[in-house]
């Protein structure tokens, strides 16, 4: 018999009634322009319209909320991209605590000054989110701080399952686009999910170069990878050697993975603002890149994600208008 997941459907359950009130349950709406290119319908789930711009809010607030008030007393530390340091600053904030976030130098400028402007610590640490972990196990082993992992935690990944329950519960047979870096929110939504409707599948979508869970799922095992720059830059970053949680739940839940160019995912941003008027960031884009670049079969309807706006605006418009040098093609 398989061992049991480490994540439940009551987990994820658990995990909505701590939140209500804390985090938002973001619209979901019909795309005409992609429904028509796809043949079925195809509705896009705006989590970008989070409190703090992506769905990393609902993992950060539960695993806040979960901890004693001793441990809030100690402080809260995590290794980010950039989207979960802002959801834990904002979390930790709400919650009177205070929040450290170490980032490398490849997260971009505005995600930094925006957790900064939440009253964070900031430690920017090396070329790679590995470097980034090495100072958080620092402040933990010699400051005491409690770390909340961006992705691999039960209860980060219970509260990033809470979009899942959303979409199982407005559209319960879609078929759903995830993006996927270390697989906190495909894990969670997958469970969520499966949990409800176990014959409903869910597709993870991530870049096409330093694809850390993809590389590791094909290995069978936890593996590391060069971290590269990309317009999906939150999808950045390694699933760790020692992974707990995210890797077990991706291999038993996931359908597929499906790997995106980085000219695929500037086309996925430039019709997310020009047909859906929706401002989305390159790891936000996936699912509208894929559905673009023919990579998704269906015969029935269509969930996409978008999970973050928190890009920078002048690569935003950069990539809009068609200037933006793609990363290892004709660019940096």
């Amino acid at each position: 018999m398989a061992s049991p997941l480490p994540v439940s459907l009551e987990d994820i359950r658990a995990a909505t009634r701590r939140i209500a009130g804390r985090v938002l349950c973001t619209p979901m709406v019909q795309s005409a322009s992609l429904g028509e290119l796809a043949g079925v319908p195809v509705h896009l789930k705006l989590e970008h319209h989070q409190t703090t711009g992506s769905f990393k809010l609902r993992g950060a607030t539960n695993a806040v909320l979960s901890l004693s008030p001793a441990e809030r007393s100690r402080g809260v530390v995590a290794a980010s991209t950039g989207n979960h340091g802002r959801a834990l600053a904002y979390a930790a904030k709400a919650e009177g605590a205070v929040a450290t976030i170490c980032m490398s130098r490849l997260v971009p400028e505005n995600k930094v000054s925006e957790i900064r402007r939440l009253g964070a610590d900031v430690h920017i640490v090396g070329l790679s989110q590995d470097e980034a972990q090495l100072e958080v196990d620092r402040l933990v082993r010699e400051e005491g701080l409690v770390m909340v992992p961006p992705f691999d935690h039960p209860d980060v990944v219970a509260g990033q399952g809470t979009l899942g329950l959303e979409i199982i519960d407005a559209l319960p047979e879609a078929i759903v686009l995830v993006p996927l870096s270390g697989g906190g929110l495909a894990a969670g939504v997958a469970a969520a999910v499966k949990g409800v409707s176990p014959t409903t599948k869910v597709i993870g979508l991530t870049m096409e170069k330093g694809a850390a869970m993809k590389a590791s799922l094909d290995a069978g095992r936890p593996v590391q990878v060069d971290e590269v720059p990309s317009l999906a830059d939150s999808l950045g970053g390694g699933i760790g050697l020692d992974n707990r949680v995210t890797f077990a739940m991706c291999r038993e839940l996931l359908d597929d993975v499906i790997l995106l160019t980085e000219a695929e995912i500037a086309a996925g941003m430039r019709h997310a603002y020009a047909c859906e008027r929706q401002i989305v960031e390159g790891a936000g884009a996936v699912g509208i890149a894929a559905l673009l670049a023919g990579k998704i079969v269906a015969n029935g309807p269509i969930v996409a994600i978008l999970s973050g706006q928190n890009v920078d605006m002048e690569q935003h418009l950069r990539v809009i208008n068609g200037t933006q040098p793609l990363y290892g093609e004709d660019g940096p």
